[in-house]
């Protein structure tokens, strides 16, 4: 990546995570360079893997000069506060503004979490997590409001945090019972407008690749 030359700078990804996309998101946004090291979802762990993460043993992670920092949201926190003067601020100065911001972005988790319920439910349980998954985005779209961005007019923590599930919902139309026309005109509209940034359109794969990668993997996922 182009940018400022960190060779300390190493993010243990897969390709296809929005958990994994939120960190190249923020590196992105910072002009960071790193080295990117594609892990295995489904297989055996690598031990660099194992040994940078060995409570939860997932990606992403990321290694600053050989010391690992896990969990997305954590990482994109530490990215912002280690290169405080590399790129924008991705998190607000103002502590309750802060505050609100984390709060979201750890919300914006549930669009992953009860949108997998969407599609592996069935009969009632799926119908069940489809309204919850609605009040969901509704609750993202209300917190969202006429801003631009969630922050307001610049693109930040909120945004990075939520923008690489939204390639996700077209699958969850396919295989589950939600629409994609249900989700809110103002967030679809938001949805868009991050799409144009360089950092997410270089970060994201198309709603068509993420289709792909669940067909492939359907029993791994626990599609019929």
């Amino acid at each position: 990546m182009a940018g400022e030359i960190n060779k300390g700078l190493v993010l243990l990804d897969y390709w296809v995570s929005p958990f994994g996309q939120r960190c190249r998101i923020a590196l992105a946004e910072k002009g960071l360079s790193y080295e990117s090291s594609e892990q295995e979802l489904f297989g055996a762990k690598s031990e660099l893997l194992l040994r940078a993460n060995p409570v939860h043993k997932k990606v992403p992670v990321l290694l600053h000069d050989g010391r690992p920092v896990a969990e997305s949201l954590v990482i994109v926190q530490y990215i912002d506060e280690a290169f405080p003067c590399t790129g924008p601020a991705l998190l607000p100065a103002d502590p309750y503004a802060r505050a609100r911001a984390r709060f979201w972005a750890a919300y914006s988790d549930q669009v992953f979490e009860v949108g997998k319920r969407v599609w592996q439910l069935k009969g009632e349980e799926r119908k069940q997590a489809r309204e919850e998954f609605v009040r969901v985005l509704k609750n993202l779209d209300g917190e969202l409001g006429e801003k631009p961005f969630f922050g307001g007019e610049a693109f930040g923590f909120v945004d990075l945090a939520l923008v690489p599930f939204m390639p996700w919902l077209p699958s969850y139309e396919r295989y589950g019972e939600f629409s994609v026309a249900e989700v809110p005109p103002r967030l679809a509209a938001w949805t868009r407008r991050c799409g144009e940034r360089e950092s997410v359109a270089k970060s994201l794969y198309p709603a068509e690749k993420v289709n792909e990668f669940l067909a492939q993997h359907k029993d791994d996922y626990g599609i019929e």
